[in-house]
């Protein structure tokens, strides 16, 4: 497969063609274009959170929960990182683990009454 289209142009191309790959809901080309983009901006949250939201849909669950985790590693108080990390190991099975990420996004939400 030829994959010149997906890492061509500029960075700020490049995002804009992976949010229009994800909101056309072809999330395998979107984590496509957004897995170089990662590559070059790692410590951007941005890019790397699509890219686990695109793995997540396109049910690429393993590499979404590394992404995930590595954005939560980086700031523990990523509210969102935490709840989609509780939903891609809900979706692979993971009850425990996910829903001590679920109570931790809820709190990080002012949700203290959640899970």
């Amino acid at each position: 497969m030829d994959t010149t289209y997906y890492g061509h142009g500029t960075a700020a191309e490049r995002w804009e063609r992976a949010r229009m790959f994800f909101d056309a809901k072809d999330y395998a080309a979107a984590a496509r274009v957004l897995d170089g983009l990662v590559g070059e901006v790692p410590e951007q949250t941005g890019p790397r959170l699509l890219l686990a939201r695109a793995y997540y849909h396109s049910a690429q669950l393993g590499r979404a929960e590394a992404e995930l985790r590595t954005l939560v590693e980086r700031d523990p108080v990523e509210q969102y990182a935490r709840l989609m990390l509780g939903r891609t190991l809900e979706r692979q099975g993971r009850q425990e683990e996910a829903d001590a990420q679920l109570r931790i996004a809820s709190a990080l939400a002012g949700d203290f009454a959640g899970r």
